[in-house]
């Protein structure tokens, strides 16, 4: 799996940050997300998953 996000969409809604903080954080000074790891180990993708699910703008991608 490896992870992408998109700066540019995100609007610091945080989710990503509470379902998979190993994966994401957010800027200290905009909120906006921050991608720690874009390959992330087996037991952070089911997290990661949801995370891009339920992002309000689809601002994380997940690739194979």
């Amino acid at each position: 799996m490896k992870v992408g996000v998109d700066r540019e969409k995100c609007c610091g809604a945080g989710q990503c940050v509470l379902l998979a903080p190993a994966v994401f954080d957010q800027g200290e000074d905009d909120g906006i997300v921050l991608l720690l790891r874009p390959e992330p180990g087996e037991p952070d993708r089911a997290a990661v998953a949801e995370a891009a699910a339920v992002c309000p703008t689809g601002a994380i991608s997940i690739s194979r």
